[in-house]
């Protein structure tokens, strides 16, 4: 039987943070925010060149019960969704690059940031108490889901107010800063995008070539579809080296050109192939990793004009299509993902997020949500991989304080 993400409803993950915070610091928190995780439906690898993405926000959420301390330190207790509890105590004037380099760094690292660019205009310490129900290393970013529920909880400490929609950017900034100078982990902005400005029944067509975030309807249940999300839960992670060496080369070849930005550059696969031999690098795997955010982009813009016609058929060619590119172009794509991608009947499924491990999505009809979750496990079992589990995903609303 296939196995069920569990999901607790916003006010008992609230309760849950706020009774962390009370059993850890002895007191009540000053408010309890929180932020989801994210699924991208298509358009992956391409947020740090310019390109177009369509992710939407998850039910699931991380909440973050905080106040602020005197002691000039941050404090931080966290219960993961597998149970395991985290603690650790960091001054104020220790965080900073590369520092703390672990799980912590997304918490602190987004303060760090924020204040260095004064979007939180006190340095001050905190006490912060975590929860979450958004799964760890499965692609759907409980990274970013952390750096977000932080980020409104500082913001609104310290400026008295909740963030407004002009606020968002200086916040989705710092979380970056968090996640590539404290982390280490390069990843680029849609992430925190999808989480900072998600809308309930709503996907999100980001442009980061233009800066434009814009909410589309996404109501698959009204088309009788579901998107089934299932986690292989194989290894996954994004600061080993191998997501940064793929950005690495579309940063490297994006600033040996004389326009802006990647979207900028005409004929890029021939001028990539072109750069990486003047520069003795491997040609094959330079215009590959270019021809798939070429062309990624371009599905990507494609899928969105599909969403305004309401051309779900051409929109899980796409999905399907952008699956194929990250395995043979990007090569992100692990031999769980492709296992579950082939039993979910390959039309309208792709992997999700950054690879190398985590979720694949599958687009189908709502009453075939179990049959298509029982294949796609009995393929893992079959070839010794680990059990995925499963979640119907639905778009929720960004972060936000909860109590």
């Amino acid at each position: 039987m296939p196995r069920w993400i569990s999901t607790r409803q916003p006010q008992h993950l609230a309760e849950d943070a706020a009774r962390l915070f009370k059993e850890a610091f002895g007191r009540d928190p000053k408010g309890v925010w929180g932020a989801p995780g994210r699924v991208n439906v298509i358009g992956d690898h391409v947020d740090y060149a310019a390109g177009v993405s369509i992710p939407f926000a998850l039910e699931q959420l991380t909440a973050v019960a905080a106040a602020p301390n005197e002691d000039g330190v941050y404090r931080v207790v966290s219960i993961a969704p597998d149970g395991t509890k985290m603690e650790t105590t960091i001054p104020v004037d220790e965080v900073g690059p590369l520092h703390p380099a672990d799980w912590s760094g997304y918490v602190v690292g987004t303060i760090w940031a924020a204040t260095q660019s004064q979007v939180i205009p006190t340095v001050q310490g905190y006490n912060l108490a975590i929860v979450s129900d958004v799964p760890l290393g499965s692609g759907l970013s409980s990274s970013a889901a952390l750096e977000c529920a932080t980020a409104v909880a500082a913001f609104e400490l310290a400026n008295h107010k909740a963030p407004t929609r002009n606020d968002l950017p200086g916040l989705v900034d710092a979380c970056i800063r968090a996640e590539n100078e404290v982390v280490g982990a390069s990843t680029g902005g849609l992430d925190q995008r999808s989480s900072l400005y998600g809308e309930h029944g709503k996907a999100l067509v980001i442009d980061f070539h233009e800066g434009t975030t814009t909410p589309v309807p996404f109501d698959l249940a009204a088309k009788g579809l579901a998107l089934l999300i299932a986690d292989t839960n194989a290894p996954h992670a994004l600061n080993d080296g191998q997501y940064a060496s793929r950005r690495g080369v579309i940063d490297a070849f994006t600033q040996a050109q004389p326009e802006a930005t990647f979207r900028d550059i005409d004929d890029a696969v021939e001028k990539a192939s072109a750069w990486a031999e003047e520069n003795n690098l491997d040609v094959a795997e330079a215009t590959k990793r270019v021809k798939h955010v070429v062309e990624e982009t371009a599905r990507t813009i494609e899928a969105a004009h599909a969403l305004e016609a309401d051309d779900m058929a051409t929109f899980r060619q796409l999905m399907q299509d952008s699956h194929e590119s990250l395995r043979d172009q990007y090569e992100v794509v692990t031999q769980e993902l492709e296992s579950a991608f082939h039993a979910a009947g390959e039309y309208g499924a792709r992997m999700t997020g950054g690879g190398f491990g985590g979720s694949v999505i599958a687009l189908v009809n709502a009453q075939d949500v179990e049959a298509t979750a029982a294949k796609i496990e009995q393929a893992a079992l079959d070839r010794g991989f680990p059990a995925p589990t499963f979640l119907v995903a639905r778009p929720g609303d960004g972060a936000r304080r909860l109590a």
